[in-house]
C-alpha cells in the first residue's frame, strides 16, 4: 500500500479518479465508491477526507478537470499547425468524450449534477472543459469573440454528450457525425457574427437605433413605432 502522505495532494487524486470508474457505476458518487476506488489505487481509505476534504462535490470538480488535464496532453502531442479550426475542435472533443469511458459512469455524474445543490458545479465544469478545449485547439482569442466562442461550444459539448450517451452504433460512429454537424453549425454562426462585426465596423451609422416614431392609428390614437437598424430590415 502506498502512503498517501508520500505523495503530493493532485497525484492521490489523480489515482483516485483513474480508478473511480467501476465503483461510480455500482455505487453512484458517494464516500463509499471513494473510499473503494482509494483501496483500489493502493492508497489508505483515510485519504480520501485529507485529499477532498469538502466531500463528493470536490471529488466529481476533480473528475472533470483531471479528464481536461488529459485532454490537453494528448492534443499537445498533435500537429495542429496541419488542421483546421473545426478538426482541432472536433479532435480535442472526441478525446474528451473518450476520456469519460464507460456510458453509465456519465449518467451517474449527470444524475448526481441534476442535484439542486451540484448544480453549480456542473456549470463550472461544462466551462472549464469547453474553455480547455479551445485552449487545446490552439485559440487565443482575447476580445469579445473568447466569451462567444465558449458559450457556442458549451451548446455543442452539451448536445454530443446527450447525443452519445444513447448512441449504439459501432464505435460511437454517429457521434462523431453528429459532432460533425454541430461543429460545422457552429462555425457558420461564428462567420455571420464576424461579418456583421466587421459590416459594424465599416459603417457603424446603418447600427444606430433610431428614435421611435409617432404615429396616428385609424382610431385617431397616437401609437410609437420602432425604426429598426436598415441593415436588419434589409
Amino acid at each position: 500500500m502506498i502512503n498517501s502522505y508520500e505523495l503530493n495532494r493532485d497525484e492521490a487524486r489523480d489515482r483516485i479518479m483513474a480508478a473511480i470508474g467501476s465503483h461510480v457505476v455500482f455505487d453512484g458518487w458517494n464516500l463509499k465508491s471513494l473510499k473503494a476506488a482509494a483501496r483500489e489505487a493502493g492508497l489508505e481509505t483515510s485519504a480520501v477526507v485529507r485529499v477532498f476534504p469538502k466531500g463528493v462535490g470536490e471529488a466529481i470538480t476533480h473528475y472533470f478537470d483531471w479528464g481536461d488535464r488529459y485532454m490537453l496532453t494528448a492534443m499537445g502531442k498533435r500537429d495542429l499547425g496541419a488542421m483546421k479550426t473545426r478538426e482541432r475542435v472536433g479532435a480535442a472533443m472526441q478525446v474528451r468524450l473518450d476520456m469519460f469511458g464507460s456510458r453509465e459512469v456519465m449518467r451517474r455524474t449527470l444524475a448526481t449534477l441534476a442535484l439542486p445543490m451540484n448544480t453549480q458545479i456542473g456549470l463550472q465544469a461544462t466551462y472549464h472543459t469547453v474553455d480547455a478545449i479551445w485552449h487545446a485547439s490552439g485559440d487565443t482569442a482575447t476580445d469579445l469573440s473568447f466569451y462567444t466562442k465558449r458559450a457556442l461550444l458549451a451548446c455543442v459539448y452539451t448536445a454530443t454528450l446527450l447525443y452519445w450517451l444513447e448512441d449504439t452504433s459501432e464505435n460511437s460512429e454517429d457521434t462523431r457525425g453528429f459532432l460533425e454537424r454541430c461543429l460545422a453549425n457552429m462555425l457558420q454562426l461564428a462567420a455571420v457574427r464576424l461579418s456583421l462585426a466587421q459590416l459594424r465596423q465599416s459603417n457603424p451609422a446603418r447600427f444606430l437605433w433610431r428614435p421611435p416614431l409617432q404615429m396616428t392609428s385609424r382610431s385617431g390614437r397616437s401609437v410609437t413605432r420602432t425604426q429598426y437598424p436598415q441593415t436588419l430590415c434589409v
